[in-house]
């Protein structure tokens, strides 16, 4: 198979370009965020979506706890329709974030019909597709080249991701993130380069019958998200943990046939080190996607030094992306798939 012929090839290559794009569009949208994201009236921001939706919500969630020091939380859309009571406070007055790259997944939407009535709620979403039912139905941002071809999230994650981000920094002053993300911005175009030389060349020198991918805080939705994107293109055994949780219990799957790939934070870096390098104990190949190098990290069988240590994690969020997504490409075309169809899936799914 050809690269050149691959949609998930070329549109995890041009996520750079469609970061670029994501942030030129929130000078168009500067009502949305003193509307929504920025309104200090809400009580509580829930961030809603299905699958890998649902996994970039959590970041997202994060990264607006983190900078405001206000509640918000990330569920799956159906959760929110069909337990409501069970899963949110439904009397705080209330932002819902309906998260859909197609704007057409029927659990965002039936989600976001459900509190049409609830005068205390206000709904908005985000998506990369103006004439969606979603983008009709609620006031949405829209990331312009998060549009995609293949049936799997790349840029669309990656820009939708980093456009709600600059908007919570945006809407609330935090100076010191915005000037993190114009640095991301920056730098991203280069990352993704060396993700896709980095990523090739380890899964063209191993093949494993499992893997695991491992982290926290505002990366425990994106390991989340590579776990995903690894089932989807290649049919593999994929897991993914809360790097601590991992070792109650679910490390006893780990042996010689094992991967462990961990999205390491800089907050908690000592501590996931030594999660690392127990589960190299045990036997796994280790790989590390990490803002910077050093004598602790040489156990490793691969870095992918991503750089920015000096960056708050939630702001380097999105330079883990590029290099799990080529990995699950890759291992798709060594394998003999094809990562632009594969089964069962389509790019949003009915009810």
């Amino acid at each position: 198979m050809s690269n050149v012929n691959m949609h998930t090839y070329n549109e995890i290559c041009a996520q750079s370009e469609a970061l670029h794009a994501a942030w030129e569009q929130l000078r168009n949208q500067q009502d949305w965020l003193r509307k929504y994201i920025g309104n200090t009236q809400f009580e509580q921001v829930i961030f809603i979506g299905s699958g890998s939706s649902w996994y970039q919500a959590m970041t997202m969630a994060a990264a607006y706890r983190a900078w405001t020091g206000r509640p918000a939380a990330a569920h799956p859309s159906s959760d929110l329709f069909l337990f409501r009571n069970q899963t949110v406070t439904s009397a705080l007055n209330t932002l819902l974030v309906g998260v859909s790259r197609s704007g057409e997944s029927h659990e965002v939407i039936l989600a976001l019909e459900s509190v049409q009535d609830l005068t205390n709620w206000t709904t908005c979403g985000i998506t990369c597709y103006t004439d969606s039912k979603m983008a009709k139905m609620t006031e949405c941002l829209v990331s312009p080249l998060g549009q995609e071809k293949s049936t799997v999230m790349t840029k669309s994650l990656s820009s939708m991701t980093f456009m709600m981000q600059a908007a919570i920094a945006q809407a609330y002053g935090h100076h010191q993130a915005i000037q993190q993300l114009e640095a991301i911005l920056q730098s991203n175009e280069s990352i993704v380069t060396k993700a896709d030389k980095a990523a090739r060349k380890w899964v063209e020198s191993n093949s494993f019958t499992k893997t695991i991918y491992l982290g926290m805080g505002s990366m425990y939705g994106l390991a989340l998200e590579a776990c995903l994107k690894l089932k989807e293109m290649t049919y593999t055994w994929t897991e993914a943990y809360g790097t601590l949780e991992f070792r109650h219990g679910p490390k006893s799957i780990v042996d010689a046939d094992t991967q462990v790939i961990l999205l390491l934070s800089e907050q908690a870096r000592d501590y996931e080190l030594k999660v690392a390098k127990e589960m190299k104990q045990y036997g796994a190949s280790i790989v590390l996607v990490a803002a910077r190098e050093g004598e602790e990290t040489q156990f490793a069988d691969c870095v992918m030094n991503i750089g920015h240590a000096e960056l708050m994690d939630d702001a380097r969020s999105v330079l883990y992306l590029p290099f799990v997504q080529y990995n699950g490409y890759y291992t798709a075309v060594a394998r003999g798939l094809n990562p632009d169809d594969p089964r069962n899936l389509t790019q949003f799914v009915s009810i």
